[in-house]
């Protein structure tokens, strides 16, 4: 265990973007429940997501993190949770066949319920009211009664995560994720050229799979045809409900976050001295850790030393966040940080977070091509500087909507208002997150090739 830690120790450090609950009783109360129930992912699990996410920082495969920017209790459903799987495995089908790569899927998923906010208020028709933060937290209706900080909503919560993380795994493991399902994973609006190449490379692949079929190899005989690892992940924001399912692993002794397979700290709660860092540094899960434009080498070089003192393959994953157009002004000086102190770490790209912006129409949205331009420009500075990017992490649904502008079907600004269906931040639809796997696929094959080259 890390020196001086326990599962309480970030109550003695500043805390901010969470809540102040006025009724401290009940608070206490749900915080005693939590705390007797099961936790909702194993150590064993989070040790085996370690293992791949440091083959992924070798080069030796590739994260695949995406799904919801805030999971909703009014949205939840089983077609939702199905099809955002669904379009995670097209994803992953893609770069694998495409770029020759294992891919690591992690879903935002089963936890992404706080959210962090750039203003502790916000104001409608002259009323001013506390901010939103996720259905974990408090409503999103605007009222003053919505807006109060409910402890309750983190048994809904754990509720809604315990139900989406028995579907996954019986999707994961019970027959959907079979191989020889490839067509049927193709989402009936998934259309335009690459919805196009996406079903002749499932051509290619069902033809594959008829051959290894006949030489006697089938998913009763392999497992790896059948089934897939699919794991969880989310920020852990809410620090009372990250304490209260902190279990101690029965075979190591060792703390470890029952809330998700990975959690991450953002970037507005990377304070080295602060209670989310704290909380982090001695659970044994894989940590994730935002990295924005205000994120200085020292400071990176303090959280590296905190969080992974051991430097541990797979235990950091570093997600760069920074917008299209300064990547190359942010990312070069982060990445000498790294290899000043020879620090394992996972470079992923967050496209998204960088990229926001409120439209002509009023929506908050993302244009697509910035998505994608500063995807474009991570993979450069890494071949650049001879450094191995990763991963990739995204905020998409399944679901058929209309919140960044741009993309195959080229959804506008007067688009928005059709199907903007978020309670937080734009998504990509489906068409565009198939896309996006496109070209990360296009930019592996390259790197790859150069790489080949050189030899």
């Amino acid at each position: 265990m890390s020196e001086g830690w326990t599962k309480s120790t970030w109550r003695t450090r500043p805390r901010i973007q969470m809540p102040d609950y006025p009724d401290q009783d009940a608070l206490h109360a749900v915080e005693a429940r939590l705390a007797n129930y099961p936790p909702l992912v194993f150590a064993g699990e989070a040790r085996a997501l370690q293992r791949k996410l440091g083959a992924a920082a070798r080069g030796e495969a590739f994260l695949l993190q995406g799904g919801d920017c805030a999971e909703s209790f009014s949205e939840f459903t089983a077609d939702s949770i199905r099809d955002t799987f669904k379009v995670l495995l097209q994803m992953a089908i893609v770069l694998t066949y495409g770029a020759k790569v294992p891919v690591v899927k992690v879903g935002r998923m089963a936890g992404q319920f706080a959210k962090p906010r750039s203003a502790p208020t916000e104001v409608m028709g002259g009323q001013e009211l506390p901010s939103y933060r996720g259905d974990i937290i408090n409503g999103f209706d605007f009222t003053p009664e919505a807006r109060i900080p409910d402890p309750d909503r983190m048994l809904q919560a754990y509720t809604q995560a315990a139900a989406s993380l028995n579907l996954l795994r019986a999707f994961s493991k019970g027959g959907y994720a079979d191989m020889h399902r490839v067509h049927a994973w193709t989402l009936g609006f998934a259309e335009g050229e690459k919805a196009e190449r996406y079903r002749e490379m499932t051509a290619r692949i069902t033809d594959t799979l008829d051959f290894l079929t006949a030489a006697g190899i089938t998913s009763a005989t392999n497992d790896d045809l059948a089934t897939v690892d699919f794991y969880t992940s989310h920020e852990a924001l809410l620090l009372e409900y990250e304490e209260a399912l902190c279990r101690v692993d029965s075979t190591s002794g060792l703390p470890v976050a029952g809330s998700g397979h990975l959690i991450w700290i953002g970037d507005r709660t990377r304070q080295p001295d602060g209670a989310h860092v704290e909380f982090c540094r001695g659970v044994q899960n894989p940590i994730g850790l935002k990295c924005g434009p205000s994120i200085s080498p020292d400071d990176l070089k303090r959280l590296i030393a905190t969080l992974n003192p051991a430097n541990e393959p797979g235990r950091l994953t570093l997600i760069a966040r920074f917008g299209a157009g300064q990547v190359g002004d942010h990312l070069p000086r982060l990445i000498r940080a790294v290899r000043e102190e020879g620090a394992n770490v996972l470079w992923t790209c967050d496209p998204m977070h960088g990229n926001t912006i409120k439209s002509s129409s009023g929506y908050k949205t993302r244009p697509f091509e910035s998505v994608l331009r500063e995807v474009r420009e991570f993979f450069a500075i890494h071949n650049a500087e001879g450094t191995i990017p990763g991963g990739v992490h995204f905020e998409m649904t399944g679901k058929d909507v209309t919140e960044c502008t741009g993309g195959l079907r080229a959804i506008t600004d007067e688009d928005l208002s059709d199907r903007y269906h978020t309670a937080c931040d734009p998504r990509l639809n489906a068409s565009q997150s198939l896309e996006l796997a496109f070209l990360v696929a296009e930019e592996l094959v390259g790197r790859r090739e150069k790489l080949a080259a050189a030899i």
